[in-house]
Formats: structure tokens, sequence, C-alpha cells
């Protein structure tokens, strides 16, 4: 049985594309590590094995040692495939390469684009390296043995870069989240389940609970990007109809999306969200709630051409209000709009499809000389 080890110095063990979806599928046909940074020690999960390299100090710490760090844990491991998770283990990446290992590499997110919207990054200098980091990419990227991508957008990117190249998209399992059946919704409950953020449309949603006609209570679960945001959030006057559930684990999340009534994902038109295709639009509809989504071309293309939901425009917190209210006040269609989305995921959008084109792509890679 060949060896094969995931590697990310940024994300958490227990990621959902990452842990619970790649690395659990792949290790029903392979031995699995893997190897992350987040100080919690090392585990077995569920067959998988867990190995952690301790937590960095500071951004600027993992940047300047996490390649050496991974690279030498990597190693020692003396797997067969090694598949990374981050831009900045490129360099590891292509360290493995020279070992004569076999390397892949998984991209989340069009990182070029995402550099343009880190607000950390004085603006001036954030041109600067979204250029190095597209030239990064085209140089680096083509050495690889293959380039996974999480969206059809970036698929699309790196097979300019690379003859070998898959999307594998962060669809939903459909076990875990199917409640479309499950008859306890409470009434005027809406909900939002991700990183809490001013792009990700926190403040818009809670001007629209105060401007529903009907009591609307907003589950919120997820953590803020910041103590200053939380701070300023928790001043809006929305804030006294939501329920702030904080950070929910996967059971959880399935407890609250059975309970709820409508998704809200009104994500602002910045360059990173534009062309994703966030894993929340689709744990909705597997949930068999209806959306709202924002009124993003490939977004729109989805949810209307399934009839699961509503498109609005993210920064317009009347048009969310009353979307919400048309749900609300319109049960039956929200009812059947909800179905619709849920028998999407079941024949469309989800991971068993999505496993299938993974697995087909490591024998792909196992079996190129």
């Amino acid at each position: 049985m060949k060896n094969i080890c995931h590697l990310t110095s940024v994300h958490q063990r227990y990621d959902a594309r990452i842990c619970f979806k790649e690395c659990l599928s792949l290790s029903r046909k392979y031995n699995v590590t893997l190897v992350v940074a987040d100080g919690k020690g090392n585990e077995v999960k569920s067959g998988l094995q867990i190995l952690d390299i301790g937590k960095f100090d500071s951004r600027k710490d993992r940047v300047l040692n996490g390649t050496k760090k991974i690279f030498n844990k990597a190693i020692s491991i003396d797997a067969d495939i090694y598949h990374i998770h981050d831009p900045e283990l490129i360099f590891c990446g292509l360290k493995l390469k020279k070992q004569g290992k076999k390397v892949i590499f998984d991209a989340h997110e069009d990182f070029p684009k995402q550099i343009l919207t880190k607000i950390y990054i004085p603006s001036f200098v954030r041109k600067i390296l979204s250029n190095f980091a597209y030239l990064g990419e085209k140089t680096y990227c083509s050495k690889f043995d293959g380039i996974v991508g999480a969206t059809p957008f970036i698929t699309e990117k790196f097979l300019k870069i690379n003859k070998n190249v898959v999307n594998v998209n962060n669809f939903p399992k459909i076990e875990e989240l199917q409640t479309v059946e499950e008859p306890n919704r409470s009434v005027g409950h809406v909900c939002y389940i991700g990183g809490i953020s001013v792009e990700r449309g926190i403040n818009e949603i809670l001007q629209a609970l105060v401007l529903t006609k009907n009591t609307i209570t907003l589950d919120l679960a997820g953590k803020f990007h910041s103590n200053e945001l939380e701070k300023n959030i928790k001043r809006n006057k929305g804030w006294a109809y939501t329920n702030f559930l904080g950070f929910v684990g996967r059971n959880d999340i399935q407890k609250l999306l059975a309970a709820t009534q409508i998704g809200l994902v009104t994500l602002h038109p910045t360059v990173s969200y534009l062309d994703s295709l966030p894993v929340k639009l689709f744990e909705y509809m597997c949930a068999g709630i209806p959306v709202i989504a924002s009124d993003f071309p490939l977004w729109r293309d989805i949810v209307l051409k399934h009839n699961c939901g509503l498109c609005v425009d993210p920064q317009n917190p009347q048009a969310i209000a009353e979307a919400i209210d048309y749900l609300i006040d319109n049960p039956d269609i929200a009812i059947q709009m909800g179905k619709n989305g849920f028998h999407a995921v079941q024949n469309e959008f989800n991971w068993a499809n999505e496993e299938m084109k993974l697995f087909n792509f490591y024998e792909k890679i196992i079996g190129q000389s």
C-alpha cells in the first residue's frame, strides 16, 4: 500500500477539506499521514495519522521557519506522494521533488488575488507581492506532478501552467448534513456559518435584521476576524436579534441547520469571492434550507438554475431584508426551494463525486514513471 503525506503549516488539523474529505477518503486506499502545525500534539483519527510539528509564535515565524520544519518532518516520513496545501510550502514541495518524490499542490484559493485583499499588508505593497506570487506560481507549479484546483476557475488557471490538473470541489458529504426531512425548523430563524468579517457581509446582515417586517433571529456561528471587529459589530442594532454561538463543531452544525429556515451567504464582491464556490452555500443546500446568496454570476447560475434560493446585492441591507421576508412569508416556496437544493447536492454538488475524481487523479500520479 502506497504511503501518502499531506502537509499544511496554515490550516487547522480538522480542516473540512483537508482532513475530513481528502485525507479520510484517501485513507481507505492508502496509508495517509497529515502533518500540521498547531501545537496540539500527535493523534490517530479514524485511521488517519496526524503529526504535529508545533505551533509557530507568529505569522513571521511561520513564514521564515515553516518550510524547513515541514520539510524535515516530511522527509522523515518517506512517503510516495506528498500533497501540499499552502502556497508558502511550494518551496518545500520543490525540495521534495529534488529528493525524487512525487508532489501535488492543492490550490484552495487564487493566491495572487487573495493577496490583494490582505488588509494587514500596506496597499502599495499588495500589488507587488501579488505579481510576484503570480510569477512564482507560473514558474514553480509547472514542476509538480499534479495540481488540485478547488474551483473550476482555479483549475482553469493552472491548466495553463501544468498539464496534469484536476478540479476537486469542496462539496459537502451528504451524510453529514442531510436534514431535509427534519420537522423542527424554528420559525423566523436564519443562519450564517463561517468566518465573520466585513467582507463576508456581517454588517449588512445585521442591518437587514432591523429592516425586516417579520421578527427574525440570526443564529451566528463562527469566529470574528479580530477583537476590534467583534466590539464594533456588537454595537450594531441588529445584534439584539442575534444568537451568537461562536465556533461550532461538525455535529452541532448539523443540529443548527436542522433548526433554521434560511441560510445566508452574502459575501462582498471582492476579487477573492467572485469566482469562489463557498462550501457553506452547498452545506445549506445539503441541509434542505433555501439560501440567500450574493448575486455573483457564478453563484446565480447555481442558485437560480436549481431554484434553491434567492440572489441579492450583498451590500444592500434592504434587499437582504426583503429576501428574508419573502421566504418567511411564503413557507411553501421556501420549503420547495430547500428540497430543490438538497436534490441538487444529492445529484451533483456532493463529495462522493469529487472523491472519485481525487482517487482517479492519484492513480494517474502513481502510474506515472
